[in-house]
């Protein structure tokens, strides 16, 4: 029975090879002909299939992944259990034309009803669309949608992600990035949920779950520990096992339990002395057997080192390739070195996946992505993450009755919005697919953005090379807006946090000629800002997607009232972060890549995190370091009140208090609600253990009470290997950021 890709790549073939001249209306022609003579020929086979035991929709995934199993022959399962390439990634393989153009495919057992696993990568949107002619919708990124602290965004995003996956063929998402920012100038920390783990697993929880239930297979990942770029393929994360259960794990844990994904990718890294992908407490011990995590876990591209050592830890399945799970793992099943048992382990974790998620009922149907929907939902979810760092004298919102000229200046404002690089990056709409390390900016001009909310208003554009004809416009205009960016990228680490080239000079600049000066910034992770003093307003925007320009403009016009605050501390410098620098492979001779490149590498260097539970605002907290924003901040064009607090106890601890809107203007506040613990717990001074959003009238109050997870005021006891929460006086603190918590409420636990 021939798989529907199979189909497609016949078709394709017919018309590219074996008809040149076709016509395209000839070779739709064609092709309908073809599928409806193979679908006559099929017809009795899809009968006996429709009517086989694992068919059975009343019986749970596992009882139909088992009744699966036991069809498969040696060879099939192994097929399972391994990616078949994926273009640009070594030769191409036999099978490669069965793809569909993204980061790798699983072969299906068509035989069975078992469908092709198709995968891209998606972290921000779906990528390799243009492999096949197609468009997606770049959501903001995920660091910035993780400052809108919303579980309804996160949602959206994953549903709209799920829905384009589905679209263009693809069934499952390699996205659902949660690696906590323990360095912030790791080039993918845009691709995470920022430094707090109740945060950033309820987000990427969220996310997954909406993407699932689109029918695709839903992933978190880099589990776990891989903080940073910089020899990633080679450093070993040294970390104390309850240092990794309280911070980078317990953002897994949350995010697995809320989402219930399909899948878990291991990290390139090594954890304390062994490779992620071959480390059995992380994979065996706490993933599958304390957590429970019914579903398989696969490596990262090349992240398999070994066959039997990676098999007896809990790695899954090997992508892209078949280095370590094709005929070395065969073989070292019919020698008797792997179980015939630990295979099936492998092969119905993912069959059970696929039936969980509905792969196997819900077959792929291509269709025009909503283009219009997409654009939508990317520009609300972007207009609730803009963070208002700074807003001196009211200088926002815009007054459009009193502004005569504005002045747009820098970073291709007149054309778009820079975007992250990597694996994360969507294919801009008629560029093709960008280079790995290519700077892209997606449509969506902010100049014209803002003209278009004040048309009488002339709107004048620098791109800010000149800093002193820049600076010459910004003194003849009523308002400068001045847009800069700082790019970030899979497979490299930042620097420094500075935004490079001049732009900090433009900035100064500019400000020193126009008082209302107005800073933009796109950025993937934190900036410093040397120039904060001097200029009125500062939006962090951070990547903001398809229709970030438009976002932009409502939130500067005032349309929208921000309500996003910051998912990671914002430090005065990289100084003050717990390692200075960031830490550097050692030099390697070419005998060494050579070894690396059969993925039997060893980590050559390692990064002790010695500041264990210190992660994020913890640090910064304990250390009693200044910073230049704090995590969970973030201002408004309205000013809200908190007052009266009450905390209860027992075995459903819960806070309750009244938000009240004091402004003039209708609302959102994020409530947040931390909590420091008993003096023997050895804890940072406090930790974030709940979190809400508010939508407020003017005047308007709103009674909050907020549920509190009792592990999220527990420690991990390394020692009996378990989580406790100690007995004595904890403090509720509940406020509108990290730094400002006016509520306070002491309370004795058991």
């Amino acid at each position: 029975m021939m798989g529907w890709l199979e189909i497609r790549s016949l078709e394709n073939s017919m018309t590219n090879v074996c008809f040149p001249r076709i016509s395209a209306f000839a070779a739709t022609i064609l092709s309908i002909s073809l599928f409806a003579g193979l679908a006559n020929a099929q017809a009795p086979q899809q009968a006996t299939l429709a009517k086989a035991a694992w068919m059975d929709k009343s019986l749970t995934a596992d009882q139909r992944a088992d009744l699966v199993l036991k069809e498969l022959t040696l060879d099939e399962k192994i097929s399972l259990i391994h990616g078949q390439g994926m273009p640009g990634w070594g030769p191409p393989k036999p099978n490669a034309h069965l793809g569909n153009g993204g980061a790798g495919f699983v072969m299906g057992i068509p035989r069975l009803g078992i469908p092709f696993i198709q995968m891209s990568d998606a972290a921000y949107g779906v990528r390799s669309s243009a492999m096949n002619g197609r468009y997606s919708t770049a959501l903001p990124s995920n660091v910035g949608a993780a400052a809108s602290w919303d579980t309804e965004s996160a949602c959206a995003y994953g549903a709209l992600i799920g829905k384009e996956l589905r679209a263009q063929g693809y069934n499952m998402t390699l996205g659902g990035g949660v690696n906590l920012t323990r360095e912030p100038r790791n080039g993918r920390t845009f691709e995470y949920q920022g430094e707090d783990p109740v945060l950033a697993g309820t987000l990427v929880g969220n996310r997954i779950k909406c993407e699932q239930a689109q029918n695709v297979l839903g992933d978190i990942k880099h589990y776990a520990v891989n903080d940073q770029e910089s020899g990633r393929n080679e450093v070993d994360s040294v970390i104390s096992h309850r240092a990794m259960r309280e911070s980078d794990l317990l953002a897994f844990e949350i995010g697995i339990a809320i989402g219930n994904p399909a899948a878990v990718m291991c990290s390139y890294n090594a954890i304390n002395g062994d490779y992620a992908c071959e480390n059995k407490y992380v994979l065996t011990d706490v993933l599958k057997n304390e957590w429970k995590f019914p579903g398989f876990v696969l490596s990262d591209w090349g992240g398999t080192h070994s066959t039997v050592k990676a098999s007896a830890a809990g790695l899954d399945n090997e992508q892209p390739e078949d280095i370590f799970y094709g005929d070395a793992f065969k073989k070292a099943v019919e020698a008797g070195t792997i179980p015939v048992a630990e295979l099936d382990e492998h092969v119905r974790r993912i069959l059970r996946s696929e039936f969980m998620a509905g792969l196997v009922d819900n077959p792929i149907k291509r269709s025009v992505v909503d283009v219009e929907g997409g654009f939508d939902t990317a520009r609300k979810i972007e207009e609730s993450s803009i963070v208002l760092l700074k807003n001196s004298g009211k200088v926002l919102p815009l007054n459009r009755s009193t502004i005569r000229s504005i002045a747009v200046i820098g970073d291709h404002a007149d054309f778009g919005l820079i975007s992250g690089g990597g694996s994360a990056q969507v294919d801009p709409p008629g560029k093709g697919e960008p280079f790995w390390l290519e700077h892209v900016w997606f449509p969506g001009s902010p100049q014209h953005a803002i003209a278009a909310k004040i048309p009488p208003a002339p709107i004048k554009f620098s791109s800010g090379k000149d800093i002193v004809e820049a600076a010459n416009l910004a003194k003849t205009s009523d308002i400068a807006i001045v847009f800069v960016s700082q790019w970030t990228s899979e497979g490299m680490d930042l620097k420094d946090l500075s935004l490079p080239g001049n732009q900090n000079s433009l900035i100064a600049a500019v400000a020193d000629a126009n008082p209302k000066t107005i800073v933009v910034i796109s950025s993937g992770t934190a900036v410093t800002m040397p120039w904060l003093s001097k200029v009125a307003g500062v939006l962090e925007a951070w990547y903001p997607g398809s229709k970030g320009a438009d976002a932009i403009a409502n939130v500067l016009f005032g349309d929208v009232n921000p309500s996003g605050k910051l998912p990671m501390t914002f430090p005065l410098s990289e100084a003050d972060v717990p390692h200075p620098t960031v830490i550097q492979p050692p030099p390697h001779s070419e005998s060494w890549k050579a070894v690396q490149k059969t993925g039997v590498a060893t980590p050559s260097f390692a990064v002790h995190y010695d500041e264990g539970l210190l992660v994020g605002y913890k640090w910064y907290d304990a250390q009693k370091k200044p910073v230049l924003f704090p995590f969970g901040f973030g201002l408004s064009y309205t000013t809200y009140t908190y007052s009266g607090i009450k905390v209860s106890g027992g075995d459903k601890p819960s806070v309750t208090f009244t938000v009240t809107n004091s402004g003039t203007r209708a609302g959102t506040e994020i409530a947040e609600v931390y909590a420091s613990l008993p003096a023997d717990a050895q804890e940072p001074p406090k930790r974030l253990v709940a979190f809400t959003r508010v939508a407020l009238n003017p005047g308007q109050s709103q009674q909050v009470t907020l549920a509190i997870d009792r592990k999220y005021l527990s420690i991990f006891d390394e020692t009996a290997n378990t989580w406790k929460l100690l007995p004595g006086s904890y403090t509720l603190m509940v406020g509108g950021s990290s730094a400002s918590l006016p509520l306070t409420q002491a309370i004795n636990l058991n």
